[in-house]
């Protein structure tokens, strides 16, 4: 299983070796979104790389989440048993959550 917190950690610990952005937040959430992007081509272009640019997004968010302090393995897990929780409705072929549960 994956150390999320240690990957935080790794994470950071590069971008401040290889002397890469780790105090300009706005920044990178917006490199986050370039990677994104990237992911969103390389699928629609059935491209190889799909994956890397997959872990680029990941590696962004880790970067992010260790830089603002947030334990972010501790947050996805309360985040899925939140979503777990929910219940939506289909509306006209879209899901809207219940909000009254």
């Amino acid at each position: 299983m994956l150390d999320i917190k240690q990957l935080q950690q790794d994470v950071l610990a590069n971008k401040t070796a290889k002397g890469f952005n780790t105090t300009d937040i706005a920044l990178e959430f917006c490199l986050a979104h370039e990677e994104l992007a990237e992911a969103f081509a390389a699928h629609r272009k059935k491209l190889p790389d799909l994956g890397e640019e997959l872990a680029d997004v990941a590696i962004y968010l880790l970067g992010i989440a260790e830089i603002l302090g947030i334990d972010l393995e501790a947050e996805l897990v309360k985040k899925m048993e939140k979503n777990r929780k929910r219940t939506y409705m289909l509306i006209d072929g879209v899901h809207v959550r219940d909000k009254d549960r």
